[in-house]
């Protein structure tokens, strides 16, 4: 990928590059040189720089940012990269202002064991991570006692910690009452962490121990360390937890704002309960792939006002009516901004139609995938009630027709309807008073939109997906029965950035250019398996995506090499290009590509021998 100072816009920022801290992401290559000198004018500003080695060109590269960037860099991390200790230490120095470093998975600089083992290494760390308040450590295979002290003990500022998939020792000696180690210097134990939280415990806000082997013992050793007050937890993956130690827990740091206890699959609803007596202040849960989790406590749950994101993915007995009684309560009640059902799938219509009434303008994240239950009547709530939401995913959601979209009910429905006797269904349900939705109101194949429906569509204001003006994330993937009667017409938002339309059979150039036309913000675009694209739609649309960043095309059959020239010609800022299985584009015109776009960094596509490659630049 290679980076000038001239064209700094088609780099991904996180945030915006408009203000004032801007995140630049970008790999180590000779071009990144002259951007990064070009930097040197901004006030502050991070870096996330990867495939870094202990190549000349990658010294070079952090030489330069030591020497442009020096006090103004805030934030670093180096992903993907094996860098060594000594050109580490040769940058620490100059980055005076460093807040947050990121040394996720670089196992290069501690398998040795010997990473600041020089006292005078030490001081100049000291120096210059005086004031640091984020470090990863995450991911470690050789994180031991001596490096990790040796670490920290530069660092006497910090507030949040990441040693998610590093190998710990956790032991608890049941007759002393504390946390015990191995007495190994090979690998970091519980009594060296331990030691550090009561060293730390008056700074230390945010600890992440996913995917390690923490015991309920260890978990409750931590939690009473004297004077820690933890605001974010993070224990994902830790398999051996129970609701006993998540009791204690809870009752011990009782501060906590965010806690993610999702795949700890031996947790049950009284995990759940017991968050919702004893975290009052909490603002993020997620719970997802605990199996073991039902309704029960979700009511409780829903009276922490302060509880903004709730993620219960994979929860496979969660059907939702719990929290709509909770929600329910005219006591204060939680405002849900994000929430996630996906692959829950007890959920039903009339769970969605009422949490859609009930959250109103405050959600702006919902996940209905694979939710398979869905019909469009979950579609027409989610449009008339949810005006705010900014992402939306309904992927697999295989009920849902072009009449949920356009924000109409199916003729044949309302037939039925009116001959039952049943809720009295006007042309668009934005008209519709309140009523107890049917239970399963689209059976079978939808009839087609017509020409005469679409019309309609135009010539009323009803509650179709067009209602949600500030969508910035959308996923239809693998609704099969959408067609271009609907993503025509519904799918036109100007600061919409991710849409997928993967798995659509019925979609064909049509949809493609619509779309392009009027989502001209798109960075990340999926259209994997929609058999009708040609190169033709990409012909026309691809002029309208200059910012696209992330191009999905596998099986797209009808996709030649005339589309990569398209491409090269168009889409200046690519990163990752998906072009699987594409029978007719041939490894010559992929080797073109990648000389025509600087900054594509992973090409997936299928070799000649016929094994699926995925090539990282």
């Amino acid at each position: 990928m290679a980076v000038t100072k001239d064209n700094v816009h088609d780099l991904e920022l996180s945030p915006l590059i408009e203000r004032k801290h801007a995140i630049f992401k970008f790999p180590a290559s000779e071009s990144s040189l002259g951007f990064i000198r070009g930097l040197a004018r901004r006030t502050c500003c991070g870096l996330v720089i990867s495939h870094l080695d202990g190549s000349s060109l990658s010294r070079q590269v952090l030489m330069e940012v030591g020497l442009y960037l020096g006090p103004q860099l805030e934030t670093l991390a180096m992903p993907c990269s094996s860098i060594t200790e000594t050109s580490l230490l040769d940058l620490l120095p100059h980055l005076t202002g460093l807040r947050k470093l990121d040394l996720n998975g670089l196992d290069s600089l501690f398998m040795s064991g010997a990473f600041l083992s020089c006292e005078e290494h030490r001081k100049q760390v000291h120096a210059s991570l005086k004031n640091l308040e984020e470090l990863n450590l995450s991911d470690l295979r050789y994180l031991s006692d001596l490096t990790f002290n040796r670490l920290i003990g530069c660092t006497p500022k910090l507030c949040s910690l990441a040693l998610a998939g590093c190998h710990i020792a956790f032991e608890f000696d049941p007759y002393r009452g504390c946390a015990v180690g191995l007495g190994s210097s090979a690998i970091l134990s519980l009594r060296n962490l331990y030691r550090f939280l009561q060293q730390q415990a008056f700074t230390l806000r945010s600890l992440d121990l996913s995917r390690t082997c923490i015991t309920p013992e260890s978990l409750r050793s931590m939690a009473q360390v004297p004077h820690l007050r933890l605001e974010v937890l993070s224990l994902r993956g830790c398999k051996e937890l129970t609701d006993y130690s998540i009791e204690l827990l809870c009752r011990h740091q009782s501060g906590l704002q965010s806690l993610d206890l999702s795949a700890c699959t031996e947790l049950t609803n009284r995990t759940v309960l017991a968050v919702a007596i004893g975290l009052k202040r909490l603002r993020s849960l997620s719970v997802a792939q605990d199996w073991r989790m039902t309704d029960k406590g979700l009511e409780n749950l829903m009276a922490l006002s302060g509880l903004e994101n709730l993620d219960l993915s994979e929860c496979l007995h969660v059907g939702g009516a719990d929290l709509v009684k909770g929600l329910s309560s005219p006591q204060p009640r939680a405002q849900l901004k994000s929430l996630s059902f996906r692959n829950c799938t007890y959920i039903r219509d009339e769970s969605v139609f009422s949490l859609a009434q009930l959250l109103g303008s405050s959600l702006q994240e919902l996940d209905l995938t694979s939710c398979i239950y869905l019909t469009d009547l979950s579609v027409l709530a989610i449009a008339s009630y949810l005006p705010n939401l900014l992402v939306l995913r309904l992927g697999w959601c295989k009920d849902i027709t072009d009449w949920g979209l356009l924000g109409m009910v199916e003729p044949s429905v309302q037939s039925k309807e009116m001959e039952d006797k049943g809720p009295s269904f006007t042309r668009t349900f934005g008209n519709m008073g309140f009523f107890q939705p049917p239970s399963m109101p689209f059976q079978g194949k939808p009839r087609l939109v017509t020409d005469e429906d679409l019309g309609a569509f135009r010539e009323q204001e009803g509650a179709s997906l067009l209602a949600l003006k500030g969508l910035q994330t959308l996923d239809l993937s693998g609704c099969t029965k959408l067609t271009d009667a609907s993503i025509t017409q519904v799918v036109r938002f100007p600061t919409l950035q991710r849409l997928s339309l993967s798995m659509l059979p019925e979609i064909s150039n049509e949809s493609l250019v619509s779309v392009a036309q009027h989502c001209c913000c798109l960075t990340s675009l999926v259209l994997s398996h929609c058999s009708q694209l040609s190169d033709e739609g990409m012909a026309c649309a691809l002029p309208y995506l200059p910012r696209l960043q992330h191009l999905y095309l596998a099986c797209c059959n009808s996709i030649t090499d005339r589309s990569l020239t398209l491409i090269s010609r168009y889409c200046k800022r690519l990163r990752t290009l998906d072009i699987s299985t594409c029978k007719d584009i041939t490894e010559t015109k992929v080797d073109f590509l990648q000389s025509h776009l600087p900054y594509l960094e992973k090409v997936h596509y299928r070799f000649e021998g016929g094994s699926d490659l995925i090539l990282t630049l």
